[in-house]
């Protein structure tokens, strides 16, 4: 009776042992509940992003031809001109004594013409007379030109480098790059020059829209266009260069900014997806994620490409459009893992 008690007792533990591994086996093929998104390519704008620094779109070292005695400038750094406007005013003692003996010479020329029609006057004389009158009359207009300094397009004072009454000699001073009384500069649009590798040649053409982006107008683009295709390649650099043009009427952005030109080069159809489900594999650059395939996990490595806030474009030639990807779930994946698929 005892033994037979005893036998018993064993069995029922061999059974209990036996329960117990086979409820373990269950647990671990259990599937794990997981979400897919089914894989579709979208179409995104293609750009180029290259730094930048802004520059005027026209600068000019303003002084007259020759040298002379500043009567008065009117303009103060800072200023905004408008075209035409009077900048400079230079001494008009030489302009006066032009003009008066241009006056003379007229009256030698009127003469002359009238001899010549009655054939009163040497050819000699004739043409002596003429060219006099041609050299002071081309003296005035020089004069002229050169007295009084109108604004050649609106935009802004950023140098003056001279006072009212001092002599402007022909050279630079008072810090000026170049010899100038004034420097003034169009600053709308302003524009920029970028050096782009030569595989996109073909790709960029006049007009193509860039954006201009500033960390001083942080979540602002500023809309422009490529306003020159330089049409050779710099065989050192492999490189070509492009001019940009960006509207400024507001004139938020000055020459000197630096920032960040977008280029946008077209549209292709590319794998968009949440960044969410690329896994990273620990202690690399390496990343990875999951497919369903059939019912069960399947890793995949991925490349990365740009970030469209929570979304990233992907890499991978193990992956195409209708797979449907991993996308709530995948942490706790290994490849071959069952999966659970809910809605």
């Amino acid at each position: 009776m005892i033994q037979n008690a005893i036998l018993g007792v064993v069995a029922m533990v061999l059974l209990a042992g036996c329960s117990g591994k086979e409820k373990t086996t269950e647990t671990a093929e259990e599937a794990t509940p997981v979400r897919v998104l089914k894989l579709t390519k979208q179409k995104v704008a293609t750009t180029l992003d290259y730094t930048a620094t802004l520059e005027a779109d026209e600068q000019v070292y303003y002084a007259p031809a020759a040298a002379g005695r500043i009567s008065k400038i009117y303009v103060e750094v800072g200023d905004r001109i408008k075209k035409g406007e009077l900048l400079v005013q230079m001494d008009p003692t030489n302009l006066h004594q032009a003009q008066a003996q241009l006056k003379n010479v007229e009256t030698e020329y009127n003469r002359a013409v009238k001899l010549n029609e009655t054939g009163s006057i040497s050819k000699q004389a004739y043409d002596a007379a003429v060219t006099q009158y041609e050299v002071a009359k081309s003296n005035v207009e020089f004069l002229v030109e050169n007295t009084k300094m109108p604004a050649p397009f609106n935009g802004v004072v950023t140098g003056k480098y001279f006072e009212d009454g001092e002599v402007y000699s022909g050279m630079a001073a008072g810090g000026a790059a170049k010899p100038s009384i004034v420097t003034i500069e169009k600053i709308d649009p302003v524009k920029a020059y970028v050096d782009l590798s030569e595989q996109y040649f073909l790709s960029l053409k006049k007009g193509t829209r860039v954006t201009f982006k500033s960390s001083l107008y942080p979540g602002r683009e500023f809309d422009g266009t490529v306003s020159i295709v330089y049409p050779t390649i710099d065989p050192s650099s492999r490189t070509f260069r492009v001019e940009v043009k960006i509207p400024n009427g507001d004139e938020s952005l000055r020459p000197g900014m630096y920032g960040t030109i977008n280029f946008f080069v077209g549209e292709l159809e590319t794998m968009i997806v949440p960044s969410l489900a690329i896994l990273k594999l620990q202690g690399s650059n390496d990343r990875y994620a999951f497919l369903n395939n059939n019912g069960t996990a399947r890793r995949v490595d991925v490349r990365l490409g740009r970030r469209f806030e929570d979304q990233i474009e992907i890499f991978s030639p193990e992956i195409k459009e209708g797979d449907e990807l991993v996308v709530v779930g995948q942490g706790r994946l290994v490849n071959g893992r069952a999966l659970k698929i809910e809605q």
